[in-house]
């Protein structure tokens, strides 16, 4: 266990390190475009080009950061390389205004699109290497995967999709002697724990700890909501303080103030896209380019949310309210592009001005879905206790076919880890999860999982028998 301990300690260490090396690489790269592509002011020739490279650094640190950019081995190399595009981008945009103000007047672009240009190059580069690296330094974990249910098991199929770094070996059930279960965890260096009942889950995190084996525990509802509680220190016996309110007044004001100037920001470069879309919705069909839907926010409000059309006109006139296929006959060709780029959901930036949505926030559900799920599953209506936002967990970090539960717990783990740093981090995510694959997955895709575990559970069954 002492490899693993090792292992553990240097990684956060060597990423920390692979980070700062190519924020550096990149702010000198910028200094040399900056130093020969324009002339540059007596003032900042000297001593004052290092306070440029600072700014040009901490900017570049900050955006690759809170985009998942520098998570070299946990993502993919696409999604890493996106979130470095883009924080790149979006960097020297900044940049070139930067020095725009500097010269007092709009400087030549081109030197600044070059630079784009090899900062894509060359994080592209650092991204394979590291990743490569990574795989080479730290293989995949042989882990055992401790299940209580067999709907638990569809987990193994979601993790064996990321077989580069995790690889579950052996299950084996809760419901056999402890005893045994300790015994298989020894031959392992990790272990996932899902769906397993309280005590028995205890008694395992417990053990794991002691012998210092690496847990992944799925968490249920009460676990994420004990993880927005607050200390009470007036005793001497450790005390936690559910409130269940959602956020404070104060916490609410900022988040609509955010909001308001993110939206309006948002709407100058975004009403020439909105027009262009609306055009081509129009053209294709001569149907109309807005709909509008009913969907219920904070307390079980109902408001009408706007999307472009990206449906045939009456699309569930006979149909009713389900959810779209992945290749929906009623989905036009326009809303197939729309929908994969999610432009069909910038009117919403209008509701967000209006006030009846977030930025960020449990995507906005309508009622006959709300009641349906509730049936099953009460704890569905906490997602009302924040007002419903055009992103938010569910939507970075699930897929369109992320179950009704996954959705659930992760619009509670926004709900009760809420922090304005925290809704910075998602909205610059949304940007790279705009242009991810995988995060538009639909039903067809999720019907093809379920027989995956399907056939999983069967062959569980047969080695228990």
């Amino acid at each position: 266990m002492k490899t693993n301990i090792k292992r553990e300690s240097t990684k956060s260490l060597v990423r920390l390190i692979e980070s700062i090396v190519e924020v550096i690489a990149l702010s000198i790269i910028y200094y040399l475009f900056w130093r020969f592509g324009y002339d540059v002011p007596g003032l900042f020739a000297f001593k004052g080009k290092y306070v440029l490279m600072g700014i040009y650094a901490v900017i570049t640190f900050f955006l690759f950061k809170n985009m998942d950019g520098f998570e070299f081995g946990n993502l993919r190399r696409l999604d890493l390389s996106l979130a470095q595009w883009i924080g790149s981008l979006i960097v020297n945009f900044v940049t070139y205004f930067q020095l725009c103000l500097i010269e007092n007047h709009l400087i030549n672009p081109v030197p600044m699109l070059l630079l784009a240009a090899t900062d894509i190059l060359v994080s592209t580069i650092f991204v394979f290497l590291y990743t490569y690296l990574y795989h080479i330094i730290y293989p995949p974990y042989k882990m055992l995967m401790i299940f209580g249910t067999d709907t638990a098991l569809g987990l193994k199929i979601k993790i064996d999709s990321r077989w580069d770094k995790y690889r579950i070996e052996k299950l084996i059930s809760a419901e056999e002697d402890f005893d045994k279960i300790c015994k298989e965890i020894l031959n392992y260096q990790a272990v996932v724990i899902n769906d397993v009942p309280a005590q028995i889950r205890n008694d395992i995190l417990k053990f794991c700890y002691q012998n210092e084996i690496r847990s992944y525990v799925v968490p249920k509802i009460t676990d994420l909501i004990m993880r927005g509680a607050r200390t009470v220190s007036s005793f001497d016996t450790p005390i936690f303080l559910v409130k269940g309110t959602g956020l404070t007044i104060v916490q609410r004001t900022i988040k609509r103030l955010m909001d308001i100037i993110m939206s309006l920001i948002v709407l100058i470069p975004a009403a020439p896209v909105m027009l262009f879309v609306a055009l081509a919705i129009k053209l294709e069909d001569g149907g109309p380019a807005f709909y509008k839907q009913d969907r219920v926010t904070i307390g079980g409000k109902e408001f009408g949310i706007l999307k472009f059309r990206s449906m045939i006109v009456d699309a569930e006139k006979y149909s009713g309210a389900v959810l779209a296929e992945d290749n929906d006959p009623r989905i036009t060709k326009v809303g197939k592009f729309i929908r994969a780029t999610r432009l069909d959901e910038l009117p919403q930036i209008l509701n967000i001005l209006k006030g009846d949505m977030s930025v960020v926030g449990p995507r906005p559900e309508r009622r006959t879905f709300i009641e349906e799920f509730c049936k099953d599953m009460p704890e569905f209506s906490y997602r009302l206790k924040v007002k419903g936002g055009l992103t938010g967990y569910a939507q970075i970090y699930g897929k369109y076919n992320t179950g009704a539960y996954d959705k659930l717990r992760l619009d509670l783990m926004y709900i009760e880890n809420y922090s304005l740093l925290l809704d910075i981090k998602l909205i610059l995510t949304t940007i790279r999860i705009m242009f991810s694959k995988d995060s538009t997955e639909g039903m067809d895709k999720a019907r093809e999982n379920e027989k995956l575990v399907q056939d999983l559970i069967e062959e569980t069954h047969k080695n228990k028998d």
